[in-house]
């Protein structure tokens, strides 16, 4: 590789990506929205699918979080898989947890 290649690729790896204030303002904005979405779906009765909604909006904010605010989306792809590594051990986490909890013999005893 020549000098002038590899002055390019230290320059990339080590110069931070710029994000627009809009962005950053249409974000805050989305997850304002979500924030108001969560207050009315608390007020509306959907059975069981409460806290998967509450879930589903959560997740939503926290991926915009992790995302834009933490600056995920321009990160190397070390990085990215570490991000990938953490929800993944936590969702095993949560497999294994649930797997204890209904294979229990509840009011069998």
């Amino acid at each position: 590789m020549s000098e002038h290649n590899e002055q390019l690729v230290h320059d990339e790896a080590t110069e931070g990506h710029i994000v627009s204030p809009k962005v950053y303002v249409a974000i805050f904005l989305t997850l304002l929205f979500f924030t108001g979405l969560t207050a009315a779906a608390s007020y509306i009765e959907m059975g069981p699918f409460n806290a998967i909604v509450a879930l589903a909006i959560a997740v939503t904010k926290a991926t915009l979080v992790v995302l834009f605010f933490m600056h995920i989306k321009y990160s190397p792809k070390l990085t990215k898989l570490t991000v990938g590594s953490g929800i993944f051990m936590f969702l095993v986490l949560v497999a294994m947890t649930l797997s204890d909890y209904f294979t229990r013999a509840w009011g069998r005893w």
